[in-house]
């Protein structure tokens, strides 16, 4: 029976009427342009014995809802319908859209509002966690890719988020480890939860990078996390520790009276010095123990520090190139990205699960174009970045 365009108008607007009428007809018009599709193909391919072989079932979005439709086949399987082609890189742009628009701070019900601007239909909390579902794996497999075997520089940290646990809501840390390549740009490696942070799970994260590939560390600048020289002379021998001298300052000024901070922190300017290519470890070293001495009788946390020889790793960076110290003393490079970490997750408040914040922390990790520059200068030093 074949029908007229006036009539075809008028059985399209009568069932559009219905619920999910239009929904219906946007998965009957897709399935027949695939017929439509096969039935040329077939027309034109001239291969012997080639020819129809039933439908699989396919799927995509459309309108807010998913769409279901029979997909046609050929015999030899070499029939590819160019009309969802087409769906599927529709589908793939919504699937970006709403992963971008997620991990730049919003909810999955904002996600949902701003596509329901955009498109003019409703999206649900369901189909927008759908279309993220491209993003869980394809952090999931950025996180567990392989390494490169050597990195001069890593520095590590963690930053620490709320999220809800067992009907409560607590801060959790997540390790963050941070690399300069040998090629002079800089990638994340790693992201792990612990509930909390210690050199225990230092040592479980380090070992982690060592079974994706990673041999040989040339440096880890870290925090003043006691244990830490011992997990990383276990997984990496050889490794040299720098502990953050920002924190160690931090922390010293925060423990004297308001009237003694400026002159606390001009003392530990001169114990930290940078750029001075005559200035050594066992210089700094003196002039540390004088700065506890002085210090020290009025603070007897400062006293105490100047009596603890593990002190001594935070003058590690003394021993390197004096035109790269100021680079290698501080884990501020791995504090800036945690700021954008910090961000992507306050929006939300306490986070559902750990796995929705190593979901936002490995995407803003993954779409860091600043590290693809490289960092200039660093490779000065011959002992971390040596001439082939």
């Amino acid at each position: 029976m074949e029908f007229t365009k006036e009539q075809l108008s008028e059985l399209i607007c009568k069932h559009t009427e219905k619920e999910n009428g239009l929904h219906d007809l946007m998965e009957i018009m897709l399935e027949s342009l695939m017929v439509s599709e096969r039935r040329e193909y077939l027309r034109e391919d001239g291969l012997s014995g080639n020819k129809c072989n039933g439908y699989r079932p396919g799927r995509t979005y459309g309108h807010g809802r998913t769409l279901t439709f029979r997909i046609p086949r050929d015999r030899y399987g070499n029939f590819h319908q160019r009309i969802l082609a087409i769906l599927r890189d529709q589908e793939e742009e919504c699937e970006r859209l709403a992963g971008t628009l997620y991990t730049k701070g919003l909810t999955q019900e904002q996600v949902g509002e701003v596509f329901n601007d955009i498109y003019g239909e409703h999206y649900s909390k369901a189909s927008i966690s759908r279309m993220l579902d491209y993003l869980r794996k394809d952090v999931t497999e950025w996180l567990g890719r392989s390494l490169e075997s050597h990195y001069p520089v890593v520095f590590i940290d963690c930053v620490h988020i709320k999220i809800h646990r067992k009907r409560s809501v607590d801060t959790e840390a997540f390790y963050v480890v941070l690399a300069v390549k040998e090629d002079k740009t800089r990638e994340v490696l790693g992201i792990f939860n612990k509930p909390t942070e210690s050199a225990l799970g230092w040592g479980e994260m380090l070992n982690e990078l060592r079974e994706r590939g990673v041999c040989r560390i040339g440096l880890i600048c870290a925090d003043g996390l006691r244990g830490l020289e011992v997990v990383i002379s276990e997984v990496f021998p050889g490794t040299k520790l720098q502990r953050c001298t920002t924190h160690l300052k931090r922390n010293i000024i925060s423990d004297v009276r308001n009237g003694d901070k400026g002159d606390v922190a001009e003392d530990l300017r001169q114990v930290f010095r940078t750029g001075d290519r005559n200035y050594t470890v066992e210089q700094a070293w003196s002039e540390w123990q004088g700065f506890c001495s002085k210090w020290g009788r009025y603070y007897r946390s400062i006293r105490k520090r100047g009596e603890d020889a593990s002190y001594k790793a935070y003058f590690t960076y003394l021993n390197y190139d004096h035109r790269i110290q100021s680079m290698i003393y501080t884990t501020n490079w791995i504090e800036r990205l945690q700021k954008d970490f910090r961000r992507v997750t306050r929006m939300r408040g306490a986070m559902p699960n750990e796995e929705s914040v190593i979901l936002l922390m490995g995407k803003t990790a993954m779409d860091k174009k600043s590290y693809l520059r490289q960092v200039p200068k660093i490779d000065l030093d011959k002992d971390l970045f040596p001439d082939e």
